[in-house]
């Protein structure tokens, strides 16, 4: 397993994260698509990521409804100088007024709950799962680093900001001698590239290293999906609810897309999604990929995206394939490439 530097920090990271979305299930429809691994089976899927020296592990506090932070904490008991574990708060995880947010309130309250459910005394990477505007900035950044320096947290970063809300961040930061984010958890894949725009260039000057949420385009380059082709019943990408709060993509841009990774897959042997996983760990600023599994065929099918690279042919065509016309004023960007290069 590759390691990467994760954004400008010391700390290195794999470049597959396991996501435990996954696990818990319960009643919520959203998460109940996204699977119900239990106790058992998450612990295996532990020992089989660890045997392949994938030794990240990402959660949330909202996943189940805590849960899933619970089950990954049983998982891995025993064997915490083992792993890395992220984690994220700020949505609401609560019916009272101050359970949402990134108050010093509710970031204190969220961490310390997280830090029991997963039976640990400190989180390796803690992100804010979106951006609060009804918070100052000083106060979401002045508590952040009090919990670094409580030992609580080891490093911080966000999760679906925008340019300027990072930026604002990492400047106030910057300012007052505080706790900057390291590392991004956004989306992108080779059907949702808007991250380039904005994102991507200010990762890399700001060395923020991307944390990849959905890297497979929110289920639907599994290969499950293919022109003529819906999705199977039972899957994630056949579900509504699921289908709903993700990203939209066009179908014919899709399968336009899918029909450029079946040539790849006919030239490398290699299955979609794995060739979808390589031409993301190929792209600027991205330190890691977090990949979902409700079994371990799933997982150790995941494992095989890394090892090997797609050729720049291949990776030009995907480019090609996936290209869509860029919004103001990135397009205007575009025609002043010697001074706006694309990232390298």
């Amino acid at each position: 397993m590759e390691y990467r530097q994760l954004g400008g920090s010391g700390l290195k990271v794999p470049i597959l994260t396991l996501g435990t979305g996954t696990f818990g299930g319960g009643d919520h429809q959203l998460f109940k698509a996204w699977g119900n691994t239990g106790v058992p089976e998450a612990t295996r899927l532990v020992d089989i990521a660890l045997e392949a020296g994938l030794t990240m592990f990402d959660s949330a506090d909202i996943y189940s409804e805590g849960r899933s932070e619970e089950i990954l904490g049983k998982a891995i008991a025993g064997r915490r100088d083992k792993v890395l574990i992220s984690t994220k708060g700020t949505f609401r995880n609560g019916d009272g007024p101050n359970d949402v947010g990134s108050s010093r309130h509710a970031l204190i309250r969220a961490v310390d709950a997280s830090l029991k459910r997963l039976g640990t005394d400190y989180i390796d990477l803690y992100q804010l799962h979106g951006y609060d505007a009804q918070t100052p900035v000083e106060e979401v950044m002045n508590t952040l680093d009090d919990l670094i320096r409580a030992g609580k947290i080891r490093y911080i970063g966000a999760s679906n900001f925008s340019g300027w809300h990072l930026q604002k961040a990492l400047s106030f930061a910057e300012k007052h001698n505080l706790a900057r984010f390291v590392a991004h958890q956004a989306y992108y894949s080779l059907v949702g590239r808007d991250y380039e725009w904005e994102l991507m260039p200010l990762g890399l000057d700001q060395k923020v290293g991307a944390v990849v949420w959905s890297p497979l385009g929110w289920a639907k380059l599994t290969g499950k999906i293919r022109r003529g082709q819906p999705a199977p019943e039972g899957t994630r990408s056949s579900d509504k609810t699921n289908l709903d709060v993700g990203p939209q993509v066009d179908d014919e841009y899709l399968y336009k897309v899918v029909d450029a990774i079946d040539e790849i897959a006919a030239e490398t042997g290699k299955t979609v999604p794995q060739i979808a996983l390589n031409w993301l760990l190929q792209r600027p600023s991205v330190s890691t990929l977090v990949i979902g599994a409700r079994n371990e065929e799933q997982l150790r099918a995941n494992l095989g995206a890394v090892g090997w690279n797609l050729t720049p042919e291949q990776v030009a065509k995907l480019d090609e394939a996936s290209k869509l016309p860029p919004i103001y004023p990135y397009w205007h960007q575009l025609g002043f490439s010697e001074r706006n290069p694309f990232p390298v």
